[in-house]
């Protein structure tokens, strides 16, 4: 009795842990798109077992293209979510898969790459900045262009990280190469506006502040005179007596005036000497102000 007992015991156990590894094998053929039986049927069987692992994912698998949220992209993962334990993996027969990285181990992953600066170092395969290309991070912590990656798994024929040689790693799309290009390239747009203001101020204020140098400011003065081209005296209204602003036509009048001197302010206005006195002895103000800006000023004789 206990003989035929123990027996059927062992037949049940053998014909369930038979079934289990059956069940595993067909589930593997499946999922590496194995042709099993009708050719038909196994690629009705493909779809029908992709649309569920971009179901049970989320749709992360269909998404080509960055995703946003609030005006920002956003990060997902790549990788189709792990199919369902078979029968032989449950039973201890099988060994299971590793298990996804949860959200706070992809943060520590992400921190990782971020103080190694990865992001900031061109990308390792092709050796060219990250910029607004797609970027993709490894379970290793380890970055690339999504299509070097890509490229890179295509020829080597297996997944296997390009630095570390870590295989079956995990890989999520993330946007740090593009948020540092942005940011340089603020950073040299506001730079060059920032010298384009500066040196239209600068050179606005050497036109219109003097320089404190004696030489220079006598030489400022002489320049704003001759830009201005003054002929006449402002008070007066004849021509002054400088031999350096004088004409061919006016040479007879400023022999005529050859007794009045001309003054020159530090407005660069020039005047009469005897019209500028007349003008200070009849100014009420304690400081006189020039007759034309109404600006304090020093005066020199030329």
């Amino acid at each position: 009795m206990r003989k035929g007992l123990n027996s059927k015991a062992t037949s049940g156990k053998l014909a369930i842990t038979s079934v289990a590894l059956q069940d595993h094998i067909a589930r593997n053929l499946l999922l590496q798109n194995l042709p099993l039986c009708d050719p038909v049927k196994t690629r009705w069987c493909r779809r029908a077992a992709t649309e569920t692992h971009c179901k049970r994912n989320h749709g992360t698998v269909k998404q080509k293209g960055p995703q946003q949220h609030d005006g920002e992209e956003k990060e997902y993962v790549l990788d189709p979510a792990a199919p369902p334990l078979t029968l032989a993996q449950k039973l201890g027969l099988v060994q299971s898969p590793a298990r996804k990285l949860t959200v706070d181990e992809w943060s520590q992953v992400k921190s990782r790459s971020i103080h190694e600066g990865d992001s900031k170092q061109p990308c390792v395969i092709c050796r060219e900045e990250f910029r607004l290309q797609t970027q993709v991070l490894l379970s290793c912590s380890h970055v690339f262009h999504r299509a070097c990656l890509q490229a890179f798994e295509r020829f080597s024929g297996r997944k296997c990280c390009p630095m570390c040689r870590k295989e079956q790693y995990e890989t999520r799309v993330i946007h740090d190469g593009a948020r540092l290009f942005k940011e340089r390239c603020a950073i040299r747009i506001q730079a060059c506006w920032r010298g384009y203001v500066v040196r239209k101020w600068y050179g606005h204020m050497r036109k219109t502040v003097p320089p404190k140098d004696k030489q220079l400011r006598r030489k400022f003065f002489e320049t704003k005179v001759i830009q201005r081209d003054t002929q006449d005296c402002p008070i007066c209204l004849t021509a002054l007596c400088n031999a350096r602003l004088e004409t061919e036509a006016g040479r007879t009048l400023a022999q005529h005036h050859s007794n009045r001197r001309t003054v020159l302010l530090s407005c660069s206005h020039l005047f009469h000497q005897p019209c500028l006195e007349a003008f200070e002895a009849f100014c009420v103000e304690g400081r006189p102000t020039c007759p034309l800006c109404r600006s304090p000023y020093h005066k020199i004789l030329v």
